[in-house]
C-alpha cells in the first residue's frame, strides 16, 4: 500500500500550443507540507487545479488517498467521471484561492456554513457550532456577523482558509494564499497555515514566502518551465540546491 495521500505520475497539460505541465511525479504523504516554488509561469497553479480537476489533465493520472481524480479506470482506460461525482471528490481536497472568493452576499459564518449544508447535508444547527469553533481556530470568532467588504484582506483570507476546513478535507490546496495581501497582513494568514501544519493537516501550498517554507515545508518543491527540477527537504532545496536554475531563482528571492 502507498503512504502517499496524494500521487502525480506522468501528468501533461497543454492549453493550445503552450505546453504547461510536461511530465510531472509528485508524491504527497499524509500529515505532511510539500510547499511549490518557482518562477510565474511555471505551471505552480495548473499543477494545484489538476489535483482537484478544475483543470482536466492531458495524460497521466491523479490520486488522492488512493482514489483516482477525475476520473474511473477500465481496464487500461480512463474515463473522465459525472460532474456531480467530481464535485463529490472536491469535497475531500480544500482548495485556498490568492483572492478569497468568498461569497459577497453572505455573512463570515454564512460563508462556511454554506457548503457542507448543501454539498455535505449537515444539519444547519451542526454546520454553525462547526463554523463558530473554525473562526475561532482562526483567530475570527468575533466577525461571524460580518460581511466580507468589512474585512481585511487578511481577515478574508483567513475566513476563506475556514471555510476550505468546514468540509474536512483529506487535503488542502493552497494558491499563493498571501500575493493578494498588504505584507503587513501576510503573517496572520502564514501562521493559520503553520498551526495547521502543526496538526497534521496534509497540504500543498503555492507560494514565494521563501522563510515560511524553510520552517513548515517537509518537503520543497521548485518548478520551471512545466517540470519539476529538484524536490527535497527545505535544508537541501533552499540552503544547497543541487539545479543552476534553482540557485538562480534563489539568488533573486532570498
Amino acid at each position: 500500500m502507498s503512504t502517499s495521500m496524494v500521487e502525480v505520475r506522468s501528468v501533461h497539460k497543454s492549453f493550445g500550443p503552450l505546453e504547461v505541465l510536461r511530465g510531472i511525479d509528485l508524491d504527497v504523504r499524509a500529515g505532511e507540507v510539500t510547499v511549490v516554488l518557482g518562477p510565474s509561469g511555471s505551471g505552480k497553479s495548473t499543477l494545484l487545479r489538476t489535483i482537484n480537476h478544475l483543470e482536466k489533465v492531458d495524460s497521466g493520472w491523479i490520486t488522492v488517498d488512493g482514489t483516482l481524480v477525475g476520473y474511473r479506470r477500465s481496464g487500461s482506460k480512463l474515463y473522465e467521471l459525472r460532474e456531480r461525482d467530481v464535485l463529490k471528490q472536491r469535497t475531500q481536497i480544500g482548495f485556498v484561492f490568492q483572492n478569497f472568493n468568498l461569497f459577497p452576499h453572505l455573512t463570515v459564518l454564512d460563508n462556511i456554513v454554506e457548503a457542507p449544508v448543501a454539498a455535505l447535508k449537515r444539519p444547519r444547527k451542526d454546520a454553525v457550532a462547526s463554523a463558530e469553533k473554525l473562526l475561532a481556530r482562526v483567530g475570527l470568532a468575533d466577525k461571524a456577523d460580518a460581511y466580507p467588504k468589512q474585512l481585511s484582506g487578511g481577515q478574508q483570507q483567513r475566513v476563506a482558509i475556514a471555510r476550505a476546513l468546514a468540509l474536512e478535507p483529506k487535503l488542502l490546496l493552497f494558491d499563493e494564499p498571501t500575493s493578494a495581501l498588504d505584507p503587513e497582513l501576510v503573517g496572520e494568514v502564514l501562521d493559520v497555515i503553520k498551526d495547521l501544519a502543526a496538526s497534521g493537516t496534509t497540504m500543498i501550498v503555492v507560494t514565494h514566502e521563501i522563510g515560511f517554507a524553510r520552517e513548515v515545508a517537509d518537503t520543497v518543491v521548485f518548478m520551471d518551465g512545466g517540470a519539476i527540477v529538484e524536490q527535497g527537504p527545505p535544508a537541501e532545496v533552499l540552503d544547497a540546491p543541487r539545479h543552476e536554475r534553482t540557485r538562480a531563482f534563489l539568488s533573486k528571492v532570498l
